[in-house]
């Protein structure tokens, strides 16, 4: 047992990031639906690692060091052409280290005995969980047998300080308003991780968001965009431009050009706009669209006939 004046006296190295602001080291879980890109966009973030460049184009992730991508639902001529459709002729690092074949069961020891050999790894991809998964134990519960999966991925990343393990799983199928719920399985995956990211994109779509929250990293949306070579980019200059746009895209889906337009041009007066300025813009119909945008919180409404930003 430990006392506050022992804590208070501990000075503890700040966290080391796979990706600078997006994901910790740790125990992470990349979650999306089948065909979403989230293969992709791991393969993307390994290579960054290993060269020591830049994630989704803009993202530092500081100097190069050791992967180890655990590709099961691969093989080496699609992995060779993966990698170089991303790195645009660029030779694939030597830092760079992948499996396509591990026994169920098995995941935790090929870690680490990967990581004996290699304990400079910064990065691990097990791409997805489900391949590795074992079956429940003896009267183990399906929360239980989740929960032990991940606490057994997260202690070997608690093992090996500045160590990233990520896990990709698909999502549920049903719809959540909470984007933790969209984990497939219990509850027991999510619990255990110390990084939740989700990969929204509705199918054909480029425009994608790019969801996080966990134990160490502000929860928080980011606008992605996935290109026709495969490549995952930030859609803005930085993190906290991507976290504005995709504010933007998520008041903009399922809303009409004008409710939009409508909005954007209250913002534009931070001081107020009447109904009747608004109204002299968009046609009488505006009456109808401040009303709905102020009942849902796009704007503010402080005085009849008068609209502010929310």
């Amino acid at each position: 047992m430990r006392d506050g004046a022992w804590l208070d006296a501990q000075d503890f190295p700040p966290l080391d990031y796979a990706v600078d602001g997006l994901v910790p080291e740790g125990f992470s879980i990349l979650i999306g639906p089948p065909k979403a890109g989230k293969s992709w966009l791991a393969l993307e973030v390994l290579l960054a690692v290993a060269c020591g460049g830049h994630a989704l184009g803009k993202v530092h992730t500081g100097p190069p060091r050791r992967v180890l991508y655990l590709a099961l639902e691969d093989g080496d001529r699609r992995m060779q052409d993966r990698c170089r459709a991303l790195l645009d002729g660029h030779p694939i690092p030597e830092l760079f280290h992948y499996l396509t074949r591990v026994r169920p069961g098995r995941l935790v020891a090929t870690m680490r005995a990967f990581l004996k050999r290699y304990p400079d790894t910064g990065l691990i991809v097990v791409d997805t969980l489900g391949k590795v998964t074992p079956p429940a134990m003896p009267g183990e519960g399906a929360y239980q047998r989740d929960y032990r999966i991940s606490g057994d991925i997260k202690a070997v990343a608690d093992e090996h300080p500045g160590l990233t393990v990520t896990a990709l799983h698909h999502d549920r199928k049903a719809a959540s308003d909470d984007f933790v719920d969209s984990v497939s399985g219990t509850h027991g995956l999510a619990g255990a991780a110390d990084t939740i990211l989700v990969l929204a994109r509705k199918r054909q779509a480029k425009d994608a968001l790019l969801k996080v929250t966990g134990r160490d990293v502000p929860e928080a949306e980011y606008a992605v965009t996935l290109a026709e070579s495969g490549r995952w980019t930030l859609a803005a200059a930085n993190l906290d431009e991507a976290a504005e746009l995709a504010r933007q895209r998520s008041e903009s889906e399922g809303r009409s050009e004008t409710s939009m337009a409508i909005v954007q041009f209250v913002r534009e007066h931070p001081d107020g706009v009447s109904a009747k300025d608004v109204a002299n813009k968009f046609g009488d119909i505006a009456y109808r669209y401040l009303r709905r945008l102020a009942d849902d919180a796009f704007i503010t409404t402080s005085k009849r006939g008068w609209y502010t930003p929310t």
